[in-house]
């Protein structure tokens, strides 16, 4: 998939989120790379062999205090070749794609790894 169809797909799915939750992503960059680097995955403790289809990197809504102020944006970042590799189609990769949004904006609200995977199974089931 080229780079500006990924990207056309990372933007419908950031305006797929509810309003409330798109008035509430202050602060926060969306990125696109290529893939995760083998740094970055020694960092996070992952092994070169595991898969990491998006990143956040920031201070959650729920840990900002009165003194967060004058900072960096807040950083979501999605691994297009990760997201393609797991995917057939550009319907799956459209679908990927989104839920690697959904689940990226999760930790930016201050959602942990453990709810936002029940919350996950609970989309699955209905699916």
């Amino acid at each position: 998939m080229k780079q500006r169809q990924f990207e056309q797909l990372v933007d419908k799915a950031l305006e797929s989120l509810p309003p409330q939750f798109q008035q509430l992503l202050d602060n926060v960059a969306i990125f696109i790379e290529d893939r995760p680097s083998h740094s970055l995955l020694r960092e996070l403790g992952m092994s070169a062999n595991d898969t990491l289809l998006g990143l956040y990197e920031g201070v959650p809504q729920t840990e900002r205090t009165s003194s967060y102020d004058l900072v960096t944006p807040d950083r979501i970042t999605l691994f297009q070749r990760p997201i393609e590799d797991s995917c057939d189609t550009d319907a799956e990769a459209a679908e990927e794609i989104r839920r690697t949004i959904l689940h990226e904006v999760g930790h930016h609200f201050g959602i942990d790894d453990n709810r936002l995977d029940e919350i996950e199974a609970g989309w699955d089931a209905k699916g």
